[in-house]
């Protein structure tokens, strides 16, 4: 019966466990000294090994034979809990099993001594979705646990669970795997399942990954069905992404504004079944790698990609601004959101794509500023230069002196036609106080209807 890659290739000692020495050397040396805690908490990312260290340390703790602090893997124990065989070894799925009852079932359990190792053993995946009432159900056990009692936590999301929790445990934090570490282990594998896979298949499959190895095998299983040899086209293909070179020219039509052309890749793309979230994911990871190189000198640590795309990155990048870069990654991300809370997928990617070939939609202050900042640098660079005639006539129309109007006849005529006012009219328009003599006193409780009667 065939087993999948991930399963087939799980690590049997802490030896095996790829990237996480930091956890496997400390477990390790536990193991060996004796000093072994009474819960343990493993958080990290998905694919990082969480529950593989855990079943590893089950068997450690119990094995007879250890070698150097790992299991030895041919003793009873090791044979037993590998197969399922012993009972002693629990592992529970708390996403399914989050009630209070189930938390009680187990406290009762743990009363009674293991039956056919040194200590039982429980292993709670996904201990974040155990719910309120359960988390208190357990506390008690987890602070004080009989001797012969062993609890491995693991979560995805640490954040959720509460802080008499997080206090009882001893917590190891699972990072990434590195893209390296990641093909190192899928050539290994390859070449264990005589699979010929190129380094740049190998390469694009972990950086697909995106630190998770069981990840990355499951899709050299998704690959290896397609043919026994795997190229970067092959793993494309297999993860429904675009390839490097449609990726590279759909950046080149955002830096030169070609809208036709960016909707033309995005239609080719969606024919041959690209999956438009991955593809905008992908889009993102490039803008972020030439957000890094226009602010890091040395950019090379900081992205992830074969060596022969770093001067990709370096061209694509000098074209624009970083806070052209900035803006073109809020669009995507945007996009991204949109398609994750059910928006069509490509119609999601052609509307973040017009919006990025298209700057002058933007109409707000950041856009303006950012537009202006896009054709300094092209000014700079030399991408478009005013023509000469252009410069000519753009002076000559600034020097020629500006002449005044001079008033036409019929304006002549109507001012030498107008008269004075007479001295009646204009003490009319002359305010009372003002014609009254200087001895005259106000009267008082009088209109001005009256006053003027009176002047």
């Amino acid at each position: 019966m065939y087993q999948a890659l991930y399963r087939k290739y799980r690590p049997q000692t802490f030896s095996d466990v790829v990237g996480q020495e930091h956890v496997t050397e400390t477990l390790r040396n536990a193991v060996k000294s004796g000093r072994l805690s009474h819960a343990y908490l493993f958080t990290g990312s998905r694919g990082t090994g969480k529950t593989s260290c855990a079943k590893i340390l089950a068997k450690a703790v119990n094995c007879e034979n250890p070698v150097d602090g790992n299991p030895c893997g041919k003793c009873a124990a090791c044979r037993g809990i590998d197969d399922g065989s012993i009972l002693d070894v629990i592992e529970i799925d708390a996403a399914s099993n989050n009630g209070v009852d189930n938390i009680r079932d187990l406290r009762e359990e743990a009363n009674y001594t293991p039956s056919a190792v040194k200590y039982r053993v429980y292993i709670i995946d996904e201990v974040h979705m155990l719910s309120v009432g359960a988390f208190n159900a357990l506390l008690k056990t987890l602070e004080e646990p009989p001797e012969h009692v062993k609890f491995i936590l693991a979560t995805t999301e640490v954040h959720k669970l509460p802080s008499t929790i997080l206090s009882r445990c001893q917590r190891f934090d699972f990072k990434r795997i590195s893209p390296e570490d990641i093909a190192k282990r899928l050539s290994f594998v390859a070449d264990k399942e005589n699979i010929d896979l190129t380094p740049e298949a190998a390469m694009l499959i972990s950086r697909i990954a995106d630190g998770a190895l069981r990840d990355a095998l499951s899709l050299l299983d998704r690959c290896a069905s397609y043919g026994t040899e795997i190229t970067e086209k092959v793993a494309s293909d297999a993860a429904g992404i675009a390839g490097r070179e449609h990726l590279f020219e759909l950046v080149d039509a955002v830096i030169s504004h070609d809208s036709p052309r960016a909707l033309t890749i995005i239609d080719e793309l969606y024919n041959n079944s690209c999956d438009m979230e991955r593809l905008l994911s992908e889009l993102l990871s490039h803008f972020r790698n030439m957000m890094v190189a226009l602010t890091v000198p040395n950019f090379r640590e900081l992205v992830i990609c074969p060596d022969s795309e770093i001067e990709i990155i370096r061209r694509q990048a000098k074209s624009l601004t970083l806070e052209s870069v900035l803006s073109c990654m809020d669009r995507i991300g945007d996009a991204i959101v949109a398609i994750k809370r059910g928006a069509d997928r490509r119609t999601s990617a052609e509307m973040a794509v017009i919006r990025l070939t298209s700057p002058k939609l933007d109409t707000d202050t950041a856009a303006v500023l950012r537009r202006i900042s896009d054709i300094e640098v092209k000014l700079k660079n030399g991408v478009f230069k005013p023509s000469p005639e252009s410069r000519e006539s753009d002076f000559a129309a600034n020097a020629s002196p500006v002449k005044q109007s001079e008033p036409n006849e019929a304006q002549t005529q109507q001012v030498k036609n107008e008269k004075p006012e007479s001295k009646e009219a204009v003490s009319d328009k002359t305010p009372a106080a003002y014609d009254e003599p200087n001895n005259a006193e106000p009267k008082v409780n009088e209109t001005s209807q009256d006053k003027n009667r009176e002047i």
